[in-house]
């Protein structure tokens, strides 16, 4: 299918207008499952604390295997946001159904590993025998979610990078409302439901990741972006585009999935302080997703944005385009600063948890607080660099960060056990660790030659 002249173009403008209107509808989308971790350990308080700590292990696990699927379509997004600057619109179809491809496959590696190797890294690093055992009764359940995710995910690479991110919020509006029904009734029992606990969450969770998936994919249908688009003509293999996508995005995926691991090893070292550290900084990941959701938005704009107009071939453009979304980034976590560090107190409270908690948890939210707004200057240099096309370059900039994140993570709570505040002061470093050879390597502009 190629374009005539009664398309409309996908070529995006340089203006403020035109970020707000890509970013704002992503941040919603973005901020609605947040939403639902956050109210997904409000319920999981309420059942016990245990649960609460519990929540931030098993939590962070499946985002290994989410952020797989984010990688994947961050690679997807890119190119085609390039065709989209190119106007080559009959190749955006043929990238989407290769992309669902590979994401099957990615989900089935994901289940395999979650049921045979999961269990012995679990009991081998958790003290607790009956934590352990827990946790993996609970990812045994959740695990099953991951295809539904990936696949859902993918819609994300071909709304934002076709410049139709309003539809996003609508699939993940029917998500927050599936998954806040089914975790209170699953959890506790209500409505005729069996009460679950723990595991009441994993289903509610899976239930709502379906009943998104099949809405969007329905306004897809009905807003005839599959037919324009071909995304449905043929889901044969095509190896060209295979591995163009990987190319493109297996250096991204990897560069999520050692975050997430680190991530997982920080939460492995927390548990060993207690479980009241354990819930702590489970809430304090609540808030960084949720309040992160605004920074992540314009990161994911900035990826499309800057690989759209360097398929205009407007290569001189990138960096006052960059310059431009970091403004409304900061702006945005400036606020999200301000808010968290005088209500901090209200915020906490909504966990329902003792004194004891809030006495922990609010200074680890202003340390917290501060690293989201290094987070979004950074985050939108590093994404900006995905634009480009160089994601092996993120790699490497991801691998160092993270070296030196784990480094300090184990030295402060693990080796000299400093209060988890210090430990918590890994974020700072990892963000201005991405940061510096982020923004180096985008005004080098050694970028501006390469093709994808």
């Amino acid at each position: 299918m190629s374009s005539s002249p009664t398309t409309p173009s996908l070529q995006v403008t340089i203006s403020s207008k035109q970020i707000l209107a890509i970013s704002l509808p992503i941040a919603l989308a973005i901020m609605v499952p947040q939403v639902n971790f956050v109210i997904n350990n409000i319920f999981l308080g309420a059942l016990s604390s245990e649960a609460l700590a519990i929540g931030g292990i098993t939590g962070v696990f499946y985002l290994i295997f989410g952020v797989m699927g984010q990688g994947l379509n961050n690679g997807l997004q890119a190119l085609i946001s390039r065709r989209a600057g190119e106007n080559r619109v009959d190749e955006i179809g043929i990238l989407f159904s290769q992309g669902v491809i590979i994401s099957i496959f990615l989900s089935i590696l994901g289940i395999s590993f979650t049921y045979f190797v999961a269990p012995s890294i679990f009991h081998s690093l958790l003290h607790d025998p009956a934590r352990a055992n827990t946790v993996i009764e609970f990812l045994k359940i959740r695990i099953w979610g991951i295809p539904f995710l990936f696949i859902y995910q993918m819609r994300n690479a071909l709304l934002v990078g076709t410049n139709q991110s309003n539809y996003l919020i609508i699939g993940t509006a029917t998500e927050a409302i599936f998954n806040i029904f089914f975790d209170y009734s699953l959890i506790f029992g209500h409505f005729g439901f069996t009460a679950m606990g723990l595991n009441g969450a994993a289903y509610a969770s899976i239930i709502s990741e379906v009943m998104g998936l099949l809405v969007i994919y329905l306004v897809i249908h009905y807003q005839k972006i599959g037919a324009r688009f071909e995304l449905f003509k043929s889901f044969s293999v095509k190896w060209e585009y295979i591995k163009l996508i990987l190319v493109q995005s297996s250096p991204i995926m990897m560069q999520y999935m050692i975050s997430i691991i680190s991530w997982e090893f920080f939460y492995i070292l927390i548990e060993h302080r207690g479980e009241q550290a354990l819930a702590v900084s489970n809430a304090m990941r609540n808030i960084f997703g949720f309040f992160g959701s605004f920074t992540w938005a314009f990161a994911a704009t900035a990826n499309t944005m800057v690989s759209n107009i360097i398929g205009q071939n407007m290569q001189d453009k990138v960096i006052p385009l960059i310059n431009k979304i970091v403004k409304w980034s900061f702006g945005f976590a400036l606020m999200v600063c301000i808010l968290l560090n005088v209500f901090a107190h209200q915020f906490l409270s909504i966990y329902g948890q003792g004194e004891g908690f809030m006495q922990e948890g609010i200074p680890v939210l202003r340390v917290v607080s501060f690293a989201l707004l290094i987070m979004s200057i950074a985050t939108i240099w590093l994404n900006a660099v995905t634009g480009t096309g160089q994601s092996k370059i993120n790699l490497a900039i991801e691998f160092v960060a993270i070296i030196i994140y784990i480094i300090y993570a184990y030295l402060t709570i693990e080796h000299y056990q400093l209060p988890i505040t210090i430990g918590w002061m890994c974020e700072i470093i990892y963000w201005l660790t991405l940061l510096i050879p982020s923004y180096l390597y985008i005004q080098s502009k050694r970028w501006k030659d390469k093709k994808i």
